[in-house]
């Protein structure tokens, strides 16, 4: 089994380009779809720990823009944020690519995959 995976939603534009780049660098990994096999809480608090909330909470998407005031305002720490995510798996900025258990990245950065390849 791969000990890489990546982590997202397969028609994020986002996931697409970093897909595309594991494959046409040789990288093994292991997709895995929010939408059909949900977030993992395990992983989500590792993350967390990792790379902070902040950085997974994607502010700038879609999902976040249609969320309320209120509940934008409610997150406020990593209890607060890791709930949301459990709830709408299209706010967690993706993808978040692990190798070994430890996350390389969120997001697409070459420079940071490129550790892969």
């Amino acid at each position: 089994m791969s000990t890489v995976v990546a982590y997202g939603i397969p028609n994020c534009n986002t996931v697409k380009k970093a897909r595309t780049w594991l494959d046409e660098h040789g990288v093994v990994y292991t997709f895995h779809d929010y939408k059909k096999q949900g977030v993992p809480a395990d992983r989500l608090d590792a993350w967390i720990k990792s790379v902070g909330w902040e950085v997974l909470v994607n502010r700038q998407g879609t999902t976040w823009r249609k969320f309320d005031d209120a509940t934008k305002a409610g997150v406020v720490d990593a209890a607060s944020a890791k709930a949301l995510m459990l709830a709408n798996a299209s706010v967690i900025k993706r993808p978040v690519v692990e190798k070994a258990g430890k996350v390389v990245c969120v997001g697409f950065d070459e420079a940071k995959l490129a550790v892969l390849g």
